[in-house]
């Protein structure tokens, strides 16, 4: 077979991944989330009165007290938290909260496993998803792991219930044992970075998003987090044309390219353009991601992408700020505001820019801060940027420079 017949081949059996349509996908989804009693909320209020319902005054002290020892980090405090959360009377109340989640992950993942044999779902919890992908492909042979017991106890409980054949569930903790098997998919969402406080990696300096390449650095990241040995253990169980997809929170910059250097120092490579993915957790929204396909053998490859994501900032034009409109000249509002990325290339092109006032310094958390008050152009701009990727501009009219000058302050003092 010639190498052009052979990728027209593997991109074939590729696609028959999404062969199921989102609709029903969707609407399976859906009735599977209510077979395990998850309900949808778009508000606070009524999600809070069913939870106060649905579970009692010691429910509620035993979450809170349980959530609070979580915080710690330790791993068995991690563990005693999700068998707490594996309780009957807890689990569709407390799972309620990530329903969106379950959705668009749930649909995207079960797209683009329909070829797969062996599939392993790790960090599984109690097999929520895990049971969804296992009824919609009976054919294929499924494995969740997890490291609490109460919550493997539950997925096994419920696969008998729903009379499935072709999945299975380990207690295991990968973090001190060896996974065994050999699988055509992994799954991992939410199990990778446990770590949610962790800043990340620095960029070389406030002026740049760029981050060195640096191995100590990188492997202290990779330890820290607890993925180096994570991805070693599913690296070492996944088939050589097996594929990965993973979904984790990573969104930030400083996160996203260290997470993304450890797939590649593994030989993983994307083979789907990365996807953002913003969800809600009842009224809460959340921007994840990104969703990636990786796969250690690949004929077509996407380049990692080390670059800020597109923002919402406000790009910057001279001549609008010079006919702004006289009430919001009037107004305690700047001419001129953005705190996205962006903010560097407007800041970057102020025209004439004489700084009156500035100071870089190193913050408690690691960061290196550049704070910056000065005129460009007939204007009083204030500059903030540090190293974990935030970036804030603002511009006034001269005679509104003390709004400024106490803003610098509070920024420096705080």
């Amino acid at each position: 077979m010639s190498s052009a017949a052979l990728l027209e081949h593997v991109l074939s059996r590729r696609s028959s991944d999404l062969v199921m349509s989102t609709d029903s996908l969707h609407d399976s989804l859906h009735a599977h989330l209510a077979h395990w009693g998850l309900r949808s909320f778009s508000s606070d209020a009524d999600y809070f009165a069913w939870q106060r319902a649905a579970l009692s005054v010691a429910d509620l002290k035993q979450l809170a007290e349980q959530v609070e020892r979580k915080r710690s980090g330790a791993r068995q405090d991690e563990i005693a938290f999700y068998d707490v959360t594996a309780q009957p009377q807890i689990l569709p109340v407390l799972y309620s909260q990530r329903y969106e989640y379950f959705m668009e992950i749930g649909h995207r993942v079960a797209s683009r496993i329909a070829s797969a044999g062996t599939v392993l779902d790790f960090g599984c919890g109690v097999g929520i998803l895990t049971t969804f992908y296992a009824r919609q492909y009976p054919e294929t042979q499924f494995v969740g792991v997890d490291r609490s017991p109460g919550s493997i106890a539950v997925a096994h409980a419920r696969a008998r219930e729903l009379g499935l054949r072709n999945v299975c569930f380990e207690c295991r903790d990968v973090d001190v044992e060896a996974l065994q098997g050999s699988y055509e998919h992994i799954i991992a969402t939410h199990a990778l970075v446990q770590s949610e406080q962790d800043l990340g990696i620095p960029s070389r300096s406030w002026t740049t998003f760029e981050r060195v390449r640096d191995e100590p650095q990188q492997a202290t990241f990779e330890r820290r987090t607890g993925i180096d040995v994570r991805l070693d253990r599913l690296s070492a169980v996944l088939n050589p044309s097996g594929r990965m997809m993973l979904f984790e929170k990573t969104r930030q910059l400083a996160r996203r390219v260290p997470f993304q250097r450890a797939l590649a120092r593994r030989g993983l490579q994307l083979v789907e353009s990365p996807e953002l993915i913003r969800y809600c957790l009842v009224e809460e929204v959340a921007d994840d991601g990104p969703f990636y396909v990786v796969e250690k053998e690949s004929l077509r490859s996407f380049a990692w992408d080390e670059a800020p994501e597109p923002d919402e900032g406000m790009p910057f034009d001279r001549s609008l700020l010079q006919s702004a409109p006289q009430d919001l000249q009037d107004s305690d509002m700047p001419l001129y505001e953005n705190h996205w990325p962006s903010a560097q290339r407007a800041w970057e092109s102020l025209v004439g820019r004489l700084v009156e006032q500035e100071e870089t310094r190193r913050e408690s958390d690691g960061r290196q801060l550049h704070v910056e008050l000065g005129t460009a152009d007939g204007l009083v701009y204030l500059y903030c940027a540090n190293t974990f990727d935030q970036r804030q501009l603002i511009l006034v009219e001269g005679r509104r420079k003390g709004m400024l000058d106490s803003y610098y302050r509070e920024i420096l003092s705080s």
